[in-house]
C-alpha cells in the first residue's frame, strides 16, 4: 500500500474527503519526522514508536575484496512496532499461512 492508497482507504473508512485525509496525514508525517530529527521520541500507544538512534563509528569489510572500510558515525531513524501491531500481524499471518 502506498501513500495514495492509504489516503483512499482512510477516506473510505472515515467518510472524510481524500483532500482532508491527505492534509492530516501529511501533517502527521511531518510532525513525526521533525520530532524524530530533533531528538524526540514519538510513541503511539498500540502502534509503535519512532526515535533517532546513534550509530557509532566502526570498521566494516568490503564483501567484494575483504578490505577494511572505516564507517563514520551517524544517526538513523528507528521504528519499533507496538504490541498490538505485532499481535495483529502475527495473528493475520498465522491464519493466512495455516494449511487448508
Amino acid at each position: 500500500m502506498n501513500k495514495r492508497e492509504l489516503i483512499y482507504t482512510v477516506s473510505e473508512h472515515t467518510g472524510v474527503t481524500k483532500d482532508v485525509v491527505a492534509q492530516v496525514l501529511g501533517g502527521i508525517l511531518d510532525a513525526v519526522q521533525l520530532a524524530t530529527a530533533t531528538g524526540d521520541k514519538v510513541a503511539i500507544t498500540g502502534f509503535g514508536s519512532f526515535e533517532a538512534v546513534h550509530k557509532p563509528a566502526r570498521t566494516a569489510r568490503n564483501p567484494q575484496n575483504g578490505a577494511e572500510i572505516k564507517v563514520a558515525e551517524s544517526w538513523a531513524p528507528r521504528f519499533r512496532p507496538g504490541s498490538d501491531f505485532k499481535d495483529l500481524v502475527k495473528e493475520s499471518r498465522s491464519t493466512a499461512l495455516a494449511p487448508a
